[in-house]
Parts: structure tokens; C-alpha cells; sequence
């Protein structure tokens, strides 16, 4: 058996280059939504035409409310909603592997529509003194289980930086970055075509590596959980102040904070309640 999980955001799908493309409630977001679900269900048939034998897809952008049920391959199971205890990860001890889809690189890199955790005036991201992004904290949650990272889809940026943390995954560009707005697309049909040719092999090769030999899937086993130091900076010297008021972290600079966690689960955790922290205290009219 393999099952395999999609943690799905949005800024990286098809199509996706501006703000309102990925903001619920704006009539290019309802535009996006078949665009998303296009992708995820792309990615979907690939993964059953591989020898898949379920796919979890957690809906894992903003709201957590973007996918289409109603058109998502009926294959498929829909995680969605909201205060998932893992987020973007959540559904992760359900499963063999893991598809990152439609991901996007950080805060302070090249990329569309680059971010870390939007709203919450991070600037930076590093994590064990490395450039980090959202995609390299949940690749090490995912390690820390013992689910291999199979696949990565966005721009052509984020597919750079996946390569740098995780060396012998497939990734798919579905376009070509040209500012933080703006985008050399491919057209839905053709990311479909690559999509789902790259989930296919995707899913082979993992089974050809761990497989058993009657065909199922032999776990891999968890990694020993090991610490790692997290460290953020905003664009404002009163949020990384106010997140001290989190138990662990410490000044880091006079816009910067750090904090180091026993292993990858409770550091992206911590990272969460200091983001959050970090965004109640933005000023609408000022930040």
C-alpha cells in the first residue's frame, strides 16, 4: 500500500502571480480555484496511475477553504478547514509519502509572490543557519515521521530552493518567475501533462526504494528527533519585542528573534505561535 498525502497551497499553481489570485473572497481568487483544483487533481491521477493506492489532500492556503470538492477527483479524500494541529502538514502520520503542491519560496527571496506566514511582517526566515521557507519546515516534520518528500510543484524558484533540502526529489515548474508579480505561465493543460507524468514516476520510483517484494510499501523508519534553532526577522523592531512574550525565544538582533526547539514538530509549532503573536501585533495603518 502507498498512501500519499498532498499538502496543497496556492501561490505556486498554474496560473497564480498576483495578491487577489490567492485572497478568498476576490473574484480572481474564484477564477484560481478551478486553476487549484486543476493542478491537485493533475497530481492526483498521476499518483493512482503509479501505483498510489490513496491520496489525502490537505487543503493547506490561507482560509484553508480554496479547493473545489465538488470537482476534486472523486479518487481522492479532501482534508479542509481550519486549526488542523499540524496545519499544512496535518494528515502527515496518516501516510507513506508526501507531495508538496503549488509551494512558494520565502520571505525575502526571488520568487511570485514570496512570503513566509503573510501578515505577519516576517523579512527572513533560517533554520539551522540556512535559508529556510515554509516547504524546507514541513520537509523536516515530514522526515521527522518518516514520510519521504516525493514531489515539489510551484515556480521555478521554489523548485531551485527544494533542490537544496532535498536533493533527489522530483520537481515541477509550472512557471518561470520574472518579478514577485509577474510570471511566465504554462497553460493549464500542459502543467496537467507534466504534473501528472512526474506524480506517476514519482510514486514508481519511491516504490522501487522501499517496496517489499509482493509490491506494498515498507515504511521508512521515523528519524531521531534532533533539535533545531529557528531564527526570524521582521521589518519592524516592536514584533520581534512583542514575540518574546513566547517561552524560549530570545532577541536576535534589534528586528530579530531566536529559539531553539528539541525536534522539527515543536519548533514549527513554536514558529506558528510566534508568527501568530508577530501578526496581532501589526498596526493596519503603520506597518
Amino acid at each position: 500500500m502507498t498512501r500519499v498525502l498532498i499538502s496543497a497551497d496556492m501561490e505556486g499553481v498554474t496560473g497564480v502571480t498576483c495578491p487577489d489570485d490567492v485572497e478568498p473572497g476576490t473574484a480572481s481568487w474564484e477564477r484560481m480555484r478551478s486553476l487549484f483544483t486543476g493542478d491537485v487533481n493533475a497530481v492526483v491521477d498521476g499518483l493512482l496511475a503509479g501505483g498510489a493506492t490513496e491520496v489525502l489532500v490537505n487543503d493547506a492556503h490561507y482560509t484553508q477553504r480554496n479547493l473545489l470538492i465538488e470537482a476534486l477527483d472523486p479518487r481522492a479524500r479532501l482534508l479542509t478547514g481550519r486549526h488542523k494541529p499540524l496545519g499544512m502538514m496535518e494528515g502527515i502520520d496518516r501516510v507513506d509519502a508526501v507531495v508538496f503542491l503549488g509551494y512558494h519560496t520565502g520571505a525575502g527571496q526571488q520568487g511570485v509572490l514570496s512570503h513566509t506566514y503573510l501578515g505577519t511582517g516576517l523579512t527572513g526566515f533560517r533554520i539551522d543557519g540556512e535559508p529556510a521557507d515554509e516547504g524546507r519546515m514541513n520537509a523536516l516534520i515530514a522526515e521527522e515521521h518518516g514520510v519521504p518528500l516525493i514531489m515539489v510543484t510551484g515556480d521555478d524558484r521554489t523548485c531551485a530552493a527544494a533542490r537544496a533540502w532535498a536533493t533527489d526529489v522530483r520537481v515541477v515548474a509550472v512557471k518561470e518567475c520574472v518579478s514577485r508579480y509577474a510570471a511566465l505561465c504554462l497553460p493549464p493543460a500542459r502543467s496537467a501533462e507534466l504534473l501528472r507524468a512526474q506524480a506517476t514516476e514519482a510514486v514508481r520510483a519511491q516504490s522501487l526504494h522501499t517496496g517489499h517484494p509482493d509490491g506494498r510499501t515498507r515504511p521508512a523508519p521515523s528519524s531521531p528527533a534532533r533539535p533545531h534553532r529557528f531564527e526570524l526577522e521582521f521589518h519592524a523592531p516592536h514584533l520581534a519585542a512583542a514575540v518574546l512574550a513566547v517561552p524560549t525565544v530570545e532577541h536576535n538582533g534589534p528586528r530579530g528573534i531566536a529559539f531553539t526547539s528539541p525536534d522539527a514538530t515543536t519548533a514549527a509549532r513554536t514558529f506558528k505561535v510566534c508568527t501568530s503573536v508577530a501578526g496581532a501585533a501589526m498596526e493596519d495603518h503603520f506597518d
